[in-house]
């Protein structure tokens, strides 16, 4: 309870909602399909949702369900999916971090790193393990449609959710972190194949772009490779332009 109340402080705190919606404005219209994968306690998913689209949230923990439920779940248009995201359906291990619960991940490699190349993370821990469910991105899409918008925030396993992509949607958003910017070129590297994107990025929780222009795979690579301006995390943005 100590993780979630601090997360609730954090995200549910007053003024976060507004902006918010002033930041995701541009990309989600009324009447538009949204997949917030990492939904966790539904903040981004009530101002997809404020802003008029249909949002699918996923989040596996089962300690976050009942108040992403209450949260988020009697919004017209909220669909909640209890199962994480990968590259293929099945079950994976979740690491599960009760007192920082933002921080819990499928992803192992990324876990034991952090702890030491990140000083963010020098006092985390996850406590306990258990298995999940593991849908993919092509999965919901066959069920719900493709989305205008794609936030993905899974700690280290984004280049596994898009592993499980084949389709180039409009506009996705994706985390990254010191420590593993391998991840977020991984990540750049995928939607390249999917089709053509120009990228910025947000640092840390601010709600204004890093980068005057928006710009290509290569310069966004060239960017994060080089520390991403020293961020400790932050998200990439992606827009895909027509051929």
């Amino acid at each position: 309870m100590v993780g979630i109340a601090r997360s609730l402080a954090i995200y549910w705190r007053p003024g976060w909602q507004r902006g918010l919606r002033k930041l995701y404005e541009p990309f989600v219209g009324p009447g538009d399909l949204v997949f917030d994968v990492g939904a966790h306690l539904g903040d981004r998913t009530a101002a997809f949702a404020a802003l008029g689209a249909r949002v699918v949230a996923v989040e596996p923990q089962p300690e976050l369900l009942p108040w992403l439920r209450r949260l988020v779940g009697g919004r017209d248009g909220v669909t909640i999916r209890t199962e994480a995201v990968g590259r293929e359906r099945g079950t994976a291990r979740l690491a599960v971090s009760e007192s920082n619960p933002t921080v819990s991940t499928l992803a192992r490699a990324w876990r034991e790193r952090m702890a030491r190349e990140n000083p963010t993370f020098r006092d985390v821990r996850w406590e306990r393990f258990l298995d999940v469910h593991v849908t993919t991105l092509d999965a919901l899409i066959e069920e719900h449609g493709i989305p205008r918008f794609c936030k993905i925030d899974v700690e280290g396993y984004e280049a596994e959710v898009l592993a499980g992509l084949s389709h180039a949607v409009e506009a996705v958003s994706l985390e990254f972190v010191a420590g593993g910017l391998d991840v977020a070129v991984a990540c750049i590297e995928r939607l390249g194949e999917l089709g053509r994107y120009r990228y910025n990025a947000i640092l840390g929780e601010r709600r204004r772009f890093a980068l005057p222009d928006w710009v290509g795979p290569s310069e966004i690579v060239t960017w994060v490779t080089a520390g991403a301006a020293g961020a400790s995390s932050g998200d990439l943005y992606a827009r895909r332009i027509e051929e």
